[in-house]
């Protein structure tokens, strides 16, 4: 917009400047005789007629000259006003994120300011809590059948995964894409970027305008989205464990699959064949380390909007 804003202010410099020497030849050449009062006064009738046409296709350019002039300014009133108006939201958005990432922040150091004021024992009490809900939600989901197929992925989620499994271990930063912090969603859209597939940046967006597919049919490459309000995604792997960053403090590694309440699952290339061998990739030591709990509603920013993550 910017471009078309500077291409129509020169192309109204140029009017203007026209319009500028139409205004001087008038003002030079003005006689008081209409073309007419001069034809009838002119010695010679037929190179009046001729002067005549040449005035003519003046007058004819002049008029284009003012037309242009007209439309110009319109076009760079239209185009300034579009400009101001992108420029409006882009504040306004970058101030929305800025609150955001606030919020985050202090959400954060009030769950470690309340971890902090726990006792040891609390914490591995803590710990065994949730490896425990982990374990039988993971089984229920394997109960169901959801996870019970052994789908090969595309070429291109293969190359997904492969990008994943090699950001283990790097710090979850709210909003980052890489290539050394990541958020949620940051991991999987950089994983299908590098995979050569362009999907939305935010987790919501992913779950809103990705193709859906049931649990059944997971194959290593889709996504998993997670909460009510998909404020959470991660990048399945394979035999019911999936690849991701999942929160403030924590850094990015490998999950069951359940470790948080599973929305649903999108596939970002609903089009690509199945390999016809597909070897996973090997997981370096401690892959599995650390919480697993995802960026749930503790995290989130209130009302979250598809704002990047």
């Amino acid at each position: 917009m910017e471009k078309a804003l500077a291409r129509t202010r020169l192309s109204l410099h140029d009017s203007k400047g026209a319009a500028g020497r139409l205004a001087r030849q008038q003002y030079q050449s003005l006689s008081g005789l209409s073309p007419y009062v001069r034809l009838l006064l002119a010695r010679d009738p037929q190179r009046a007629l001729e002067q005549g046409h040449v005035i003519g296709q003046l007058a004819r350019e002049r008029a284009h000259t003012v037309g242009r002039l007209t439309g110009d300014t319109k076009q760079a009133d239209e185009l300034a006003r579009r400009a101001r108006k992108a420029l409006d939201a882009r504040i306004a958005l970058t101030e929305r994120r800025r609150k955001e990432r606030d919020q985050v922040v202090e959400r954060l150091q009030d769950v470690e300011e309340l971890l902090a004021s726990l006792t040891a024992d609390q914490l591995a009490d803590l710990a065994e809590l949730e490896r425990s809900r982990v374990d039988e939600a993971q089984r229920e989901l394997v109960a169901s059948g959801a996870l019970s197929g052994a789908n090969a992925p595309s070429a291109a989620g293969e190359r997904a995964v492969r990008y994943a499994v090699e950001q283990l271990g790097k710090p979850y930063e709210w909003g980052a894409e890489g290539p050394e912090t990541y958020d949620c969603s940051g991991l999987t859209s950089e994983a299908w970027r590098a995979a050569g597939a362009k999907v939305p940046r935010t987790s919501q967006e992913q779950w809103a305008r990705l193709e859906r597919i049931d649990l059944v049919d997971l194959r290593p490459g889709d996504l998993v989205l997670y909460f009510h309000d998909a404020t959470h995604v991660a990048l399945y792997l394979g035999d019911g464990m999936v690849v991701q960053a999942p929160r403030p403090g924590a850094r990015i590694k490998v999950s069951p699959i359940a470790a948080n309440p599973v929305l649903g699952a999108v596939r970002p290339d609903p089009g690509g064949e199945p390999l016809g061998h597909y070897v996973p990739p090997e997981l370096p030591e401690g892959a599995t380390d650390g919480s697993d709990e995802g960026y749930g509603a503790v995290y989130a920013p209130a009302a979250p909007e598809t704002s990047a993550r």
